[in-house]
Parts: C-alpha cells; sequence; structure tokens
C-alpha cells in the first residue's frame, strides 16, 4: 500500500520550462549520468556553485528576499506557519553564509 503524498519525505513538486531542444539535452544528460530523473534534478541543483554577479536586477531580488525575511520574522506566528518560515529562513541564510564563503 503506497504513502500518502502528503506522509513521503518528498512531497513538493518543482516544474519549469524548456524547449525541445533543451528537454532532449537534458534527458541526454540524465541518461547519461545513469541517476534517475529526481535525484539527478536534485544533485544539479542543490549542489550547483552560485555566484552574485554585481548587477541591478540580481541585488534588486536579493533585497526583495531579505525584505521579505524581515517582514515575515517581525509578523508573530504560530505552529506550522512558523515552522515554514523558519525552514524558509534557516535555508536563505545557509545559501547566503555559502555565497559569501565562495565569492571572498
Amino acid at each position: 500500500m503506497s504513502k500518502g503524498i502528503y506522509e513521503r519525505k518528498r512531497n513538493q513538486t518543482l516544474c519549469f520550462r524548456a524547449t525541445p531542444e533543451e528537454r532532449v539535452q537534458i534527458e541526454a544528460r540524465i541518461r547519461v549520468s545513469g541517476l534517475e530523473k529526481g535525484d539527478y534534478y536534485r544533485q544539479s541543483l542543490l549542489n550547483q556553485r552560485i555566484e552574485i554577479v554585481a548587477g541591478k536586477y540580481q541585488s534588486d531580488r536579493l533585497a526583495v528576499e531579505l525584505k521579505w525575511l524581515r517582514k515575515q520574522m517581525t509578523e508573530v506566528k504560530c505552529g506550522e506557519e512558523l515552522m515554514e518560515i523558519l525552514t524558509y529562513c534557516r535555508a536563505l541564510l545557509e545559501e547566503l553564509t555559502n555565497v559569501i564563503k565562495d565569492n571572498p
């Protein structure tokens, strides 16, 4: 008997769009890697090095994320919603810390 979708460890779905040519290239890379699609996507995205490029668009996006983070931390939340926000904040701060370490 299979578990319900909310009981699974990985119960979130991520999607993105690609051209037919990009899809063929991505699927070829997955076949060559020998990994399952989900594992390939997770490893590719989570192990990718992030670099901060000095540009208005990127710095504006970072500013928006930090502003949202500050707003969420000042509003009092409770229960599951609080845990969700704290998990997001922790992940964002970990990534920012990694980026700062990698870009002295």
